[in-house]
């Protein structure tokens, strides 16, 4: 038997006790106490309903520099660090969305140069645009761009550019990221990297 249905069981088990006591009992603190054992019951049974999701932190993302042979390798990487250890997907949006915390990034390659990219993501403070939006009234965005380059997120350079290859992709332009801009980690930086 499961952990959920054993718990369900117990639930269960709960709501019973609580009906014979209301029924069969006439103290009248007994009876209250058979009352809270109904909702209690109730509202585990309801809760042990609703499926549970596994909350887990993104995967790292293993950049190899020597797979990198495109410009269209770097955004696939790109994509991956943008939706995983880069967290950009849990703020913005690629496409409309009135529930989006921050600006949409629908197009945003075609709209700003790599070095203005470069820019927003590690001095996000720096410039700051009201909306993004064209149509219907600007709006402020509740949330603040955190250094992508700094800690908790903490993207390296290379990380940074195929990120910004796979913005300008998705757009439809151009990508102006080389892939021989992509350095070589140090032997240093390799031992840092496995000591975490």
């Amino acid at each position: 038997m499961s952990e959920v249905a054993l718990l369900q069981l117990i639930g269960l088990i709960v709501v019973g006790l609580g009906a014979v006591i209301l029924l069969f009992i006439q103290a009248r603190f007994l009876r209250v106490v058979g009352f809270v054992m109904i909702v209690l019951g109730t509202f585990a049974l309801i809760a042990l309903s609703i499926p549970q999701m596994a909350s887990l932190p993104p995967a790292e993302e293993k950049f190899d520099v020597a797979t990198i042979k495109t410009s269209a390798d770097m955004a696939a990487i790109g994509q991956k660090i943008f939706f995983s250890k880069g967290q950009c997907a849990l703020c913005h949006s690629i496409g409309p969305s009135e529930s989006a915390r921050c600006p949409d990034l629908k197009g945003i390659g075609a709209k700003l140069t790599r070095e203005f990219m470069y820019e927003s993501l590690t001095q996000p403070q720096a410039y700051i645009y009201l909306d993004y939006r064209h149509e219907g009234p600007p709006r402020q965005y509740p949330a603040r761009m955190p250094h992508i380059n700094k800690n908790p997120i903490g993207l390296s350079n290379n990380e940074i550019l195929s990120v910004i290859a796979f913005l300008q992709q998705m757009s439809g332009e151009p990508i102006t990221v080389n892939p021989a801009e992509i350095m070589q980690p140090t032997a240093a930086a390799m031992a840092l990297a496995q000591a975490r």
